[in-house]
């Protein structure tokens, strides 16, 4: 069995109390030193309590949700969590006097080990903090174990302290540890059995949402979709149902599905930064510009002043507006180059001394070069990063992958596009999703080499010259890039409409016609919008019927 190491004695243990309110420090650190522990640092904001946390490993936190910061306390605790400050074995003790229940389900969320109301008074915190150290000695080894994933270490620990009566009020808390372990182990049909088992006792929404994993897991559709169904009705277990159907789609590689999905929860919670990360991914995949250009706009909007926040997320917004401007028609393109174009330049005025956006910034400028028709500058620009090493990060590469093809240097966007294939890894929702992503670019590039608009004025030039086959092909493949794009869909329509008239179509070109329909269904058009689609309609409809 896993070495677990000794635990400190009350002397030993590192505090650290956060809050802003200097009479909350006093109360909590007299507590303290009645329990023999000495070792206790105060904070009154963040960015102290941060700077504590670089030098010392705490080993209790107590935090208030009214720091004097610009973060509140859930997001200071959502940091520390993220920087590794705060693990399973970390005595998290979350302090407030809101009680709302929009807080406390959210502090639930982050599984704190208690949750004091204030005002606090002496007497009952010193009396509580003996309680909790005694309870946090005796589930050491089992959060230790769960830490390290030793799961079937964790889930031995688990079931000998279910037998202890002194902890009664945490067995909802043991036995959710039990049901991630076994979930963790893969032991799917162990983990179904214990979640029916708890549902008997408990009404937790964990209890839920974790049963539901397990069926669909073993894909007992039936099932679990009786069950997801009952779960997307309740406020407590509706987004954490989301999730799981969406990574269920993904693992069974039906991505519109997936998007749908993700879609429907982030209009319900807009502010979640992992769901709008899932939409703009899955947007790509599906070739959803509009939804990947409003998936980044949120992020960088609800990420402000939170461990997300960075330039890359401006960076991203700007990328997703050109990547959208490429599909729009000229007004409205040059109406949302003109906002990328300013927030390029407020974002160049804030990071001014940050030199390395340099190179991240100029492949930026090389990309709305080429949407402005400077082609030959861009080319010029994007010749000297041919030898350039890649960019640090993922998407710094794939917008350089996207700037080499736009300007023709088609090799060199092939070569970095098969290098990042290889630096992906699939483990992940995330990772599934990129790599199926690199794999559909990889495709996509290597076959259609010009931008959808590109593509939508050639065929404009060969319908001209009565060229139809030509300018078929190459609305399938702007229509293949950007299938969301009704003016695409409708243009493919003309032309397979004067096919029709002139030479008949073909079996592929019928089920084109289909196609196009399909992709307009739902669609809100404008009115010179439906009677070009309706127009189109009725044509192929004639010769259709003549045909039979």
């Amino acid at each position: 069995m896993i070495k677990i190491p000794e635990q400190k004695s009350n002397a030993d243990i590192e505090v650290l109390i956060i809050d802003g309110q200097d009479l909350v420090h006093t109360v909590v650190r007299g507590a303290l030193l009645d329990a023999g522990i000495e070792k206790v640092k105060s904070a009154h904001n963040s960015d102290s309590a941060l700077r504590f946390c670089q030098a010392t490993r705490f080993d209790m936190v107590l935090i208030a949700f009214d720091v004097k910061s610009d973060k509140d306390g859930f997001n200071l605790l959502e940091e520390m969590k993220f920087k590794g400050y705060i693990t399973k074995t970390t005595c998290v003790i979350f302090l407030s006097a809101d009680t709302s229940k929009g807080l406390v389900n959210c502090v639930v969320e982050m599984e704190p080990t208690d949750f004091w109301v204030k005002p606090l008074d002496r007497l009952k915190v010193a009396k509580r903090i003996g309680q909790v150290i005694a309870i946090e000695k005796k589930l050491y080894a089992l959060r230790f174990c769960f830490d390290q994933g030793e799961f079937p270490t964790a889930i031995y620990y688990a079931e000998r302290q279910l037998q202890d009566s002194s902890l009664t009020l945490y067995h909802p808390h043991i036995n959710r540890l039990i049901g991630r372990s076994l979930f963790n182990m893969k032991e799917y049909q162990g983990a179904q059995e214990f979640y029916e088992n708890l549902a008997e006792k408990y009404s937790y929404a964990w209890v839920q949402v974790g049963l539901a994993a397990t069926l669909l897991k073993q894909k007992k559709i039936d099932e679990a979709t009786e069950l997801t169904s009952a779960l997307l009705l309740r406020n407590d277990t509706k987004f954490a149902t989301y999730d799981l159907l969406a990574e269920y789609h993904i693992d069974n590689e039906d991505y519109q599905q997936g998007y749908e999905i993700i879609q429907e929860a982030t209009k319900l919670a807009p502010r979640s930064i992992e769901r709008n990360k899932k939409s703009w991914n899955l947007a790509r995949l599906n070739h959803d510009r509009m939804g990947q250009y409003l998936a980044t706009r949120n992020i960088a909007k609800y990420a402000k002043n939170s461990i997300h926040d960075s330039p890359a997320l401006q960076l991203n917004v700007i990328r997703s507006g050109s990547d959208l401007a490429g599909t729009l028609s000229e007004t409205e393109s040059n109406k949302l180059l003109i906002n990328t174009e300013k927030t390029l330049e407020l974002l160049k005025q804030d990071f001014a001394a940050a030199s390395d956006l340099g190179d991240q910034i100029t492949v930026i400028e090389v990309r709305l070069l080429n949407l402005r028709q400077n082609k030959k500058q861009a080319e010029q620009v994007m010749l000297q990063h041919t030898r350039a090493s890649a960019l640090k990060n993922f998407e710094d590469n794939l917008d350089k992958v996207k700037a080499f093809h736009e300007v023709g240097l088609w090799e060199q966007s092939m070569r970095l596009l098969e290098q990042m294939k290889d630096e992906v890894g699939n483990d992940s929702f995330t990772g599934k999703v990129l790599s199926e992503y690199l794999e559909q670019e990889s495709k996509e590039r290597q076959d259609i080499r010009y931008s959808p608009k590109e593509l939508g004025e050639m065929a404009s030039a060969y319908y001209k010259n009565k060229r139809y086959k030509p300018a078929y092909n190459l609305l399938c493949q702007a229509a293949q890039l950007s299938p969301n794009n009704p003016n695409i869909t409708i243009s493919l329509l003309k032309v397979l409409a004067i096919l029709a008239e002139v030479e008949g179509l073909t079996e592929e070109e019928t089920e084109s016609v289909s196609s196009c329909l399909e992709a307009l269904e739902g669609v809100t058009l404008s009115e010179s919008q439906q009677v070009k689609l309706d127009d189109y309609n009725q044509r192929i409809d004639k010769v259709l019927e003549t045909e039979q």
